[in-house]
């Protein structure tokens, strides 16, 4: 089978291999759906189809002042005409465009049931009737201009417009969604007063950056508010890379009730979140179900449950017609902190979440790329420039034609008994008059398909008065065309007209503030947590305790007592080097067996928990593997977010984690502080513990050198001048032999010295 993949030469001139022929027709398709469907041109900021649903309704007369019509006459002529689709991709686009919640600025007038923020399906075509805003003069007043090229439609039987001539940046203004092949998009919406302010700015002056285009565009404008917290220089970094997300929370008040009670009113919603997507998520947290191949709920899920029962009281959606959305929080005790309150809704709910950026457009240049603000504004703004030329060319063409023919019927005027006998007697009245008044061939049609009776009334004054006004024209039209500054001024004082018409204020707050996150709800109280041999985790309250009397499974037994405090994030530590995060909420109490820590978290297979961790998030500790290995690290940079934790330790094949030992600050500085290092042959090494690196994850530094087949056994951090090394014999035999450090003392990286005694050194502690 591979073999039909390897390149082969042609059989002929027209052959090609399987391999390139699969290759080629792959990309086509690619660029089929990129260009065809799925990408905005940074030109008019339109998708195929919504540039087809616009002109089609416009070559109705359909526009802003007119007399709706079904959405189902229109899908017709869409389809008849431009689309050749089903019926359903043209009429969810045009439904999506008439959405005042989805669009920062609909181009499409709808009537009817036209769908709902809460996700509620549009009527079907049938029963709702459109038209077009007033705001989509901005991409077709300028269509038969002459300001874009036509191409035939897919059966010839048509043309339809490359592109639209829009009059401002709409691939900012309403943004677009979607996914392509190998390549996706996510344009935010924007205030068109701000992008129109930017792009005279940057007109003027085109050396502006991005950073100070910025000073005019805060950031994205969504069509439902909200309140973008994200800070000024990660906005900019986004408009800079043209990457990233920002986040966004909802905009709520706290409405002062009787006898001190308040409640929480929600009155804007970030994208994508709807009122009804809130109410089951609270739902779900409240009343939660056993997640997939489980019987009961998990430890996490019962906190969920018991956080939100303890905050709300009642929830409900007063949504209408006079309010789009009004969500009502009302809490379970009036004595709740409000700010307390909301931070915990937004941490537990989509009132707050991250909204992709990700500004790919097909460019001027026909390719799909990932541009930054200022190469939008740019591109856009050379079209505009390129759109503007076109349309007075075209004008200018039409004045010099009237001007010619002006200049004929004023011939015609002055000698008008002439031409009247000419016509009269002339077997062919055109070449005659060409001849007999210096005519052109379309200045004498002109004169023939005037009628006897409007040629022998015709004023010398209009005809005058016109000329003279079209020759004025045809000078400002030359002067624009050989002036590249008073283009752009006109191109300036067009757009200053149209923010004038269509501007607005912004609905989207930016202002910058912290991700709202669950206030401790935990009693800050000391906990110890047990973990047996083969990795059953439970906790009990306090320290110090007296564990002589706790039992075990079966052929189970002590592994690890850690004592703690109960708002500390346990960290899980496995043989191969992941780190996994529980909370202490999350490990059962009482007398019993607890849990398996396996059931906590996802534990790769083939991994053994080598221990388990706690403490502040600047804690040290030292960690190696049996390859002689090691690095320093802080505890918060072992702490993972996902249940499947996170790689901390790179290892080869065959080595193993060692359990950390943990450090002091004051360790990684005194001179007299030693890392204790014993083989598995029996080798001893001592070297200063400033001679590692504090990382975050990797493979560390070499700690010991080691023959092949022997492993790094056991390690250990002293700062006194002698130790005591602790050997198993054959038989079980244990022995105790004093040493000094000096004795052993070297460099990080060296084999150690071979200590003479009987059996294998298991544990080295401070004399």
């Amino acid at each position: 089978m591979t073999e039909l993949f390897t390149e082969t030469p042609p059989v002929g001139d027209d052959a090609l291999s399987l391999g390139h022929y699969a290759e080629r027709a792959y990309l086509e398709y690619a660029m089929s759906v990129v260009k065809g469907r799925a990408l905005p041109e940074v030109s008019d900021g339109q998708k195929p189809v919504q540039r087809r649903i616009l002109y089609a309704m416009r070559d109705m007369g359909l526009s802003a002042g007119a007399k709706p019509v079904k959405s189902a006459r229109v899908v017709g002529e869409i389809l008849g005409k431009y689309h050749p689709h089903g019926d359903a991709s043209a009429y969810d686009a045009m439904v999506r465009m008439a959405q005042d919640f989805t669009l920062r600025y609909p181009l499409i007038d709808g009537i009817g049931n036209f769908g709902s923020r809460d996700g509620d399906g549009a009527a079907a075509m049938r029963y709702t009737e459109a038209r077009l805003t007033p705001l989509a003069d901005l991409l077709l007043s300028e269509i038969h201009m002459g300001t874009v090229d036509f191409v035939p439609n897919y059966d010839g039987a048509f043309e339809e417009p490359v592109q639209l001539p829009a009059r401002l940046p709409m691939v900012l203004l309403n943004g677009a969604s979607g996914i392509a092949v190998g390549m996706a998009t996510e344009i935010p919406s924007h205030n068109l007063t701000e992008v129109t302010e930017a792009a005279i700015a940057l007109l003027k002056q085109p050396a502006l950056d991005t950073a100070a285009l910025m000073e005019y565009i805060q950031g994205p404008d969504f069509a439902g508010g909200g309140h973008i917290i994200t800070g000024p220089q990660e906005l900019q970094a986004i408009y800079e890379s043209g990457r990233g997300s920002v986040r966004v929370r909802a905009r709520y008040e706290v409405e002062k009730l009787a006898r001190n009670q308040w409640r929480v009113i929600i009155t804007e919603l970030p994208p994508n979140t709807s009122a009804q997507k809130i109410l089951a998520e609270i739902e779900e947290q409240t009343n939660p179900k056993p997640k997939a191949g489980k019987k009961q709920l998990s430890q996490e899920q019962l906190n969920t449950r018991k956080l939100m029962l303890e905050l709300i009281e009642k929830v409900r959606d007063e949504s209408d017609g006079e309010y789009p959305v009004r969500l009502v929080f009302e809490p379970r005790s009036s004595r709740t902190d409000p700010q307390d309150f909301i931070n915990a809704l937004m941490a537990q709910t989509s009132l707050e979440g991250n909204v992709p950026v990700n500004l790919v457009m097909i460019g001027n240049d026909s390719r799909p790329a990932q541009k930054n603000l200022k190469t939008i504004l740019q591109e856009w703004l050379d079209f505009r420039v390129a759109t503007v030329t076109r349309r007075l060319q075209h004008r200018l063409q039409q004045v010099e034609k009237r001007i010619h023919i002006l200049d004929g019927r004023m011939i015609a005027f002055l000698h008008i008994d002439e031409v009247i006998r000419v016509i009269r007697e002339a077997d062919e009245p055109k070449p005659e008059l060409m001849q007999a008044f210096d005519l052109s061939e379309i200045q004498a049609e002109d004169i023939l398909e005037i009628r006897l009776r409007q040629l022998a009334r015709l004023e010398g004054f209009k005809l005058e008065k016109e000329l003279a006004e079209l020759k004025e024209e045809l000078s400002a039209l030359t002067h624009l065309l050989e002036n590249e500054a008073a283009k752009r001024k006109l191109i300036i004082k067009e757009m200053q007209a149209d923010l004038k018409q269509f501007g607005d204020g912004r609905r989207t707050l930016v202002e910058a503030a912290e991700r709202a996150t669950l206030n401790q709800t935990t009693a800050d109280e000391p906990v110890t947590i047990i973990l047996s041999k083969k990795g059953w985790v439970r906790s009990r309250a306090g320290h110090n305790l007296d564990l002589s009397q706790t039992a075990f499974k079966e052929g189970d037994g002590l592994q690890q007592v850690l004592e703690g405090r109960s708002i500390w994030p346990i960290v899980v530590i496995d043989s191969l080097g992941r780190s996994y995060t529980l909370d202490a909420a999350e490990i059962p109490g009482g007398r019993g067996d607890g849990v398996p820590v396996a059931s906590l978290i996802e534990l790769q297979n083939g991994a053994e928990i080598t221990a388990i961790l706690t403490g502040l998030s600047e804690q040290y500790y030292l960690l190696s593997n049996s390859g002689g290995y090691g690095f320093i690290v802080k505890l918060g940079d072992m702490v993972s977010r996902i249940r499947a934790g996170k790689v901390v330790m790179n290892l080869e094949e065959g080595e193993y984690v060692l359990p950390p030992v943990p450090l002091y600050a004051v360790s990684l500085i005194n001179p007299d502080c030693k890392v204790l290092l014993a083989s598995s042959d029996n080798r001893l090494l001592a070297f200063t513990l400033s001679e590692l690196k504090v990382m975050a994850r990797g493979r560390g530094l070499q700690l010991m050198s080691m023959a092949e087949g022997v492993r790094l056994s056991y390690i250990a951090v002293v700062s006194t001048p002698e130790f005591i090394a602790e050997s198993v014999g054959k038989r079980g035999a244990v022995h105790k032999e004093r040493l000094r450090i000096q004795d052993i003392d070297s460099k990080r990286g060296r084999k150690g010295k071979l200590l003479d005694v009987s059996g294998t050194i298991k544990t080295l502690f401070p004399g």
